[in-house]
């Protein structure tokens, strides 16, 4: 079973000083570790909803190497994708699988934290042509172990979950089947305010959102985003106590991040924006 929104991925090319950003900002900063492998190394952003961000990067971030994120960092700073959580990746897999949606894993990962505590977990990763999917998460080690709770989840800038994110796709009605199948929902037309946007599909849950957005042909900026980033999200809206100006991106690291009231990240389809 699928248990919403688990982290983004944000690639960026200094970790000390992409955490002092986002430190400065508000948010509450948390050291990670080194990947299995060491070619990167991360630190958390925990929110009270569960979900969280994780600021990746590479250790030898001018050098090309085989890892899935490095063409979409090598474009730049910026998201280079989600995950949800699952109870059971292999359960996931056989259901996505009869779907008719191609499945890479599940395969074992890791990390060892600063302070010698190792962490696993498994993940496979979904496939289908013009979908921009996630990759989905399963907690080997008891998920506190990988995300931190409490004090690491209260922020000054008083930000409390992801309400939802925006995928931009090439064509909506390609893209809404796969997801339709990964979410167990067919979503309903949502309403959309960013320029070069033709229409959009909403897949929510009481918690959460998840946007597809068909970018217009013309849309240069929303365009390389999409040949750029795939399944990178666009744009992620945070639960606040108000809704406030985005932030700027050169803090951000390229992540596009904006606000909505906590009250209105748990309201019914179309009523985000």
């Amino acid at each position: 079973m699928l248990r919403g929104i688990d982290h983004i991925v944000i690639a960026v090319r200094d970790l000390a000083a992409a955490s002092a950003d986002y430190a400065a900002l508000g948010f509450t900063v948390t050291p990670g570790g080194e990947h299995t492998g060491g070619a990167t190394h991360n630190a958390l952003i925990s929110f009270a909803d569960g979900s969280y961000f994780e600021l990746i990067a590479f250790r030898e971030p001018d050098r090309p190497q085989e890892h899935k994120w490095w063409p979409r960092f090598a474009k730049g700073e910026g998201t280079v994708d989600f995950a949800l959580r699952a109870d059971d990746v292999a359960e996931e897999a056989q259901r996505l699988s009869a779907a008719g949606i191609a499945i890479d894993g599940p395969v074992d990962g890791g990390r060892l934290r600063l302070d010698g505590e190792r962490v696993a977990w498994r993940n496979l990763t979904p496939h289908a042509p013009g979908a921009p999917l996630p990759f989905v998460i399963e907690d080997v080690t008891p998920r506190e172990v990988r995300v931190p709770p409490g004090p690491a989840a209260d922020h000054p800038l008083g930000v409390t979950g992801i309400a939802g994110l925006t995928l931009l796709v090439a064509d909506l009605d390609r893209a809404a089947g796969p997801f339709a199948a990964l979410l167990d929902t067919t979503g309903e037309p949502a309403p959309f305010d960013i320029p070069g946007v033709l229409r959009a599909r909403r897949f929510a849950t009481e918690t959460y959102w998840i946007d597809l957005a068909e970018a217009d042909p013309g849309a240069d900026v929303l365009q390389r985003h999409i040949a750029e980033r795939g399944a990178a999200p666009f744009e992620i809206v945070l639960a606040a106590p108000e809704a406030t100006e985005p932030l700027p991106l050169d803090r951000t690291h390229g992540a596009r991040i904006s606000f909505v009231p906590h009250a209105a990240s748990g309201a019914p389809l179309g009523e985000h924006r």
